[in-house]
């Protein structure tokens, strides 16, 4: 029972098509040995991997068609759209002692928190000491353990996508942007972005056409703020004469500029995850990989159901890419993860954050009709429709607790 396999009780994914792993290219910055060699079990001593992957999509391929703005990214001379992103990688040192599982965690924004969900770490941006990898228990099953950078917009410090601007053969894009926030002081000055990320910039910092609106409660019909009250002290940082009144909520839409070819970030989980499990020559440092795991919670659950509902859950040769996915605290959601100047930090709470497009049809991964427009949709449908592998049916369907599942595994199977 102690011993029973980790990816069984996850929810099993169609494929579809999707990019080339010679699309990837790993360069490992920092290489070395975790604990200073500690053997976890019978998978032996463990390594870290640090450093960059070079992604490439080519536009011109069915697997990317679904990646909003692609076609207008800057190009190479091979005609590809050029990413690339931060991962970090926890594997055995002999690969033959792994149990053939990638597990890997799409980051919270930017965040890690496979060591203290699973392990019982102290949280780490860089795992060191031994509290910072924990009783390693997944580590002592073999688990090799990945995390990609797929935000362009995070805080410093933290993992991040470099992400491709679009433009109209190369003239700038512009379009209209939503800031939403509630101070909880009095302040002078407020950022439109979320939680300390990057924004979107303004296009012209002095043109009326900006509004910004305040109100009470989220029912409440919106005031204009009198535009010569307000002004941008930033690309995307507003001051408010007599200051901004805490608890209220303020909305600001604006003109920005330089949308992000934000999709990018699903495709490059995508594009790293398949190399991981079907590239077998020497540029992968774990070729014994047969099974991939996804986890993400609360934002990143909604990442997985978004990338499975859009069909990026297959490679180009149309290979299932993760065998299992856990969607933690993401509830029925999706969010700002692929259209023209996405916030993919966004959510949707009462208050805050209030209509982003996160709580959208469908909601089941079984197809539903929606009694508002008649459509009939379900989060698995594209790959039932589409996938070469046989699908569960909706009532087989599973979606787990990690930190429950953790506490099972440990008492024998007893919840």
């Amino acid at each position: 029972m102690r011993r029973q396999t980790f990816a069984a009780l996850l929810l099993i994914v169609g494929a579809t098509s999707l990019a080339s792993s010679q699309a990837v290219r790993l360069r490992v910055e920092r290489r070395e040995p975790v604990l200073g060699g500690k053997s976890f079990g019978a998978a032996g001593s463990y390594e870290k991997l640090v450093g960059t992957v070079e992604l490439t999509f080519d536009p011109t391929l069915a697997a990317n068609a679904g990646i909003v703005d692609l076609a207008l990214a800057p190009r190479n001379a091979d005609g590809k759209v050029e990413a690339r992103a931060d991962f970090y990688l926890l594997k055995p040192v002999d690969p033959a002692k792994g149990n053939g599982r990638l597990f890997c965690e799409v980051g919270n924004r930017g965040g890690k928190a496979i060591l203290s969900t699973f392990q019982q770490a102290s949280g780490s941006a860089d795992p060191t000491t031994a509290a910072e990898y924990g009783d390693g228990w997944l580590m002592e099953q073999g688990f090799t353990l990945l995390w990609m950078g797929w935000q362009w917009d995070v805080p410093e410090g933290r993992m991040r996508m470099a992400i491709p601007i679009a433009t109209d053969s190369g003239r700038p894009i512009t379009g209209l942007v939503r800031g939403n926030f509630i101070p909880n002081a009095r302040v002078d000055s407020q950022s439109l972005a979320d939680r300390g990320h990057r924004g979107y910039p303004v296009a012209d910092p002095a043109s009326a056409e900006h509004v910004m609106t305040v109100r009470a409660n989220r029912t409440d019909a919106p005031v204009v703020v009198p535009r010569a009250r307000w002004r941008f002290v930033g690309d995307w940082t507003v001051r408010l004469d007599g200051g901004f009144e805490p608890g209220m909520i303020y909305d600001v839409v604006y003109r920005a500029k330089e949308p992000r070819v934000v999709g990018s970030g699903l495709a490059g989980i995508r594009d790293l995850v398949s190399f991981f499990k079907y590239e077998k020559g020497s540029a992968n440092p774990i070729p014994t990989i047969r099974y991939a795991i996804g986890w993400g919670v609360s934002q990143t659950g909604r990442f997985l159901r978004h990338f499975i509902y859009q069909g990026f859950n297959a490679d180009a040769q149309g290979r299932r890419v993760f065998d299992g996915v856990i969607d933690e605290r993401g509830g029925a959601g999706r969010g700002s993860f692929n259209h023209r100047f996405a916030q993919a930090s966004r959510d949707a709470l009462e208050h805050y954050n209030m209509l982003y497009p996160v709580d959208m049809f469908p909601f089941t991964d079984g197809t539903e009709r929606d009694p508002a427009t008649g459509a009939r949709d379900g989060l698995l449908a594209r790959a039932e429709r589409d996938g070469p592998q046989a699908v569960p049916r909706p009532h087989e369907l599973r979606v787990l607790q990690p930190r429950r599942f953790a506490r099972a595994y440990r008492s024998g199977g007893r919840t």
